[in-house]
């Protein structure tokens, strides 16, 4: 097993190599197939691996020390639980499908060894990430896919707007990075180690310990779950720090759908769970994390009302449901949170698809207006996409209902502070999910069609290389809900991998809701729950608001967006995040970096050192070259007046 475990990574890394030293000489089938053949292998390899792990067969162990310092052992190793296991799985599979999808999708671009060498490359990171058993090779992956998200969100690098993208999420990631190597620094002081096992076999006996700063005593506990949540902010786009990634659409669709599904934005849901030793040990953390969650969720979600791009509506959508997710770790249900994560990585990724899709239909058409009337022309596209947006907007039986339903059940149970805000927040984000995803459904697929003429004239539906991606990621949203539904709420599915303190224990008062359901009868009595509670009333609501909006009052969204004129403009506007990002801090950049030239180095370096010194020495050499003039009457003058000064002084001295 531990060669498998090796070698789930080191295929993704090989076909990356491959495809990118040797792009040219292979040509574009020798690149795809080495990297998908790679991807495939990893995902029947995580297969086996999850199988072997459902038996009771967990892994925890180096596979070599990488070097010794004051003490500390930094190995390279793997811990392979349910919580990896499952992680494998999901990364691999969505991967699989985006490489296949990126045959049709990049099939005419001049980059196209270079894209698969990328993408494949981002898996290996990904699988590094969620494998590592210590804090170093998390931080590993972790940066790796920091490095390569920068790389494929500015693949068009001849376009301005991909720079400006990919340099946007670099910076902003690198904030959160900051904040998570300080958290990494905190654990290997407290705990002298940076491996998993022995950092939380020592949690609790450090859970009194203090550190006091300028605003008091805090517990180290706190300090470094807080720390580590900044990096999960930045990864997984939470509110600060979630202005990068609705602009990484100006990379390619399909690693859209890779980085916004199932990989790099779950990273951080994947490092709080992966914690929760940890954050188990701080309510004041987890408090945070709920009401960050909340934030995040309800505000993208309102954003996600008013975009005309199709790939921003589904960019807005992922950043909301990671809210949700994040407000579920909030709330201590990590394995509610990782099983949104699980559903929503197949349900967005065929979203994100079948938008590309869409795009290349329309001739690289991404704005909505412009569309309309697809149905009939793209009949498996819409069908998919038709499933997506059920499974993303609850509706049972469809995978989102079942994790979405957890996730606000889980908030209703908790004490914690701020759930209730949390509460009203996910409550109200299911109109507001229901309301956009089928706004972009019926403005894409419905009513007249909008397109100019030529794009009209060559309409049709999309080659079997990218539909087939689409069907594959249909089915596990229409039923990976229910499959995991049982052993997720009944605490059988993670097992040790997550810990839970009982007064905490959101999922257990969730699994009671259910005591005695089984198999079908469990199935009837999740929906028939679901459809007398709140959030799915809410949902068919926003439905057929949608509906009536987009597909029979056509008028009255300008004369609502009209009527809350302020409020419209703030939240096409983002609510100026953005705008004050740039000129706080992109701008006040520029003017610290003009002021340093200017005073710093024109001024006090150029000018008082390097000139000044220059000038100091003319001055000196010019107000003393006059002494030699070369007469001998000048030099006996000098010495009979240096005698007489010497005389004076030797006379006064007396």
């Amino acid at each position: 097993m531990k060669t498998i475990y090796l070698a789930i990574p080191l295929v993704c890394l090989f076909g990356a190599i491959v495809a990118g030293l040797f792009g040219k000489k292979i040509g574009r089938t020798g690149a795809h197939t080495v990297t998908i053949g790679g991807v495939a292998i990893a995902f029947l390899l995580s297969l086996v691996v999850y199988n072997d792990v459902r038996n009771g067969n967990t892994f925890n162990g180096a596979l070599y020390n990488w070097a010794v310092s004051g003490g500390v052992t930094m190995q390279i190793g793997f811990l392979i639980d349910q919580l990896s296991a499952t992680m494998m799985v999901i990364v691999t599979f969505v991967s699989l499908m985006v490489h296949i999808y990126t045959i049709g999708y990049m099939h005419e671009d001049p980059g196209y060894q270079r894209f698969f060498s990328y993408i494949s490359l981002f898996t290996f990171a990904m699988l590094m990430l969620v494998m590592s058993n210590n804090f170093l090779q998390l931080f590993f992956g972790w940066e790796a896919v920091g490095l390569v998200s920068y790389l494929l969100i500015g693949f068009w690098y001849e376009k301005d707007t991909a720079i400006f993208a990919n340099m946007k999420a670099f910076l902003v990631n690198r904030v959160g990075d900051f904040g998570f190597l300080l958290g990494i620094a905190a654990v290997l002081y407290l705990f002298n180690s940076l491996d998993y096992a022995t950092v939380f076999a020592a949690a609790e006996s450090h859970s009194e310990a203090t550190v006091t700063s300028p605003f008091g005593e805090w517990s180290w506990i706190t300090v470094i779950c807080l720390l580590l949540f900044v990096g999960a902010m930045g990864k997984s786009a939470q509110v600060p720090l979630h202005v990068w990634l609705p602009d990484s659409m100006e990379g390619p669709t399909p690693i859209s759908a890779l980085i916004h599904a199932a990989t790099m934005v779950t990273a951080g849901i994947f490092l709080v769970a992966r914690m929760s030793p940890l954050f188990e040990l701080s309510e004041t953390a987890l408090s945070f994390v709920l009401v960050t969650g909340a934030t995040t969720a309800f505000f993208m979600a309102l954003i996600g009302l008013v975009q005309n791009d199709i790939k921003r509506v589904v960019a807005y959508s992922t950043l909301s449901q990671l809210g949700y997710m994040t407000v579920a770790l909030g709330v201590s249900a990590y394995e509610v949170a990782i099983f949104h994560l699980g559903t929503h990585a197949f349900f967005k990724a065929l979203l994100f698809l079948g938008a590309g899709s869409v795009i290349i239909a329309m001739h690289h058409e991404q704005d909505m207006r412009k569309m309309g009337g697809l149905r009939a022309l793209m009949p498996i596209t819409y069908a998919t996409m038709f499933i997506g947006s059920l499974a993303l907007a609850g509706i049972p039986p469809f995978a989102g209902f079942f994790s979405k339903d957890a996730i606000i059940e889980s908030v209703h149970f908790s004490g914690l502070w701020g759930a209730g805000y949390a509460y009203i927040a996910v409550l109200l984000g299911v109109f507001l999910t229901a309301f956009y995803s089928f706004r972009l459904l019926f403005m894409t697929f419905h009513g007249n069609n909008r397109a100019d003429e030529h794009t009209r004239l060559h309409l049709d539906e999309s080659p079997k290389v990218v539909t087939w991606p689409l069907i594959l990621l249909a089915i596990p949203s229409i039923c990976a809900g229910f499959i995991f539904f049982g052993p997720v709420i009944n605490g059988s599915y993670f097992g040790e991998a997550i810990l839970v303190k009982p007064e905490h224990d959101v999922v257990a008062a969730l699994a009671n809701v259910y005591q005695g359901k089984e198999g079908f009868g469990l199935f009837l009595a999740a929906v028939g729950h679901g459809i007398f509670a709140w959030p799915f009333w809410l949902a068919i609501g926003g439905i057929v608001f949608a509906w009536y909006c987009y597909c029979k009052n056509l008028a009255l969204p300008g004369k609502i967006a009209a009527a809350f004129g302020p409020l419209t403009r703030i939240v096409e506007n983002k609510y100026g995040i953005d705008q004050l990002y740039q000129k706080l801090f992109a701008g006040g950049s520029l003017v610290l970096g003009k002021f340093f030239h200017r005073y710093a180095d024109a001024g006090l370096i150029d000018g008082v050192l390097v000139n000044g010194s220059a000038k100091t020495v003319g001055f000196i050499s010019r107000s003393i070259r006059g002494v030699q003039t070369g007469r001998t009457f000048d030099y006996a003058f000098a010495m009979i007046f240096g005698v007489v000064v010497l005389i004076s002084v030797f006379v006064w001295g007396v």
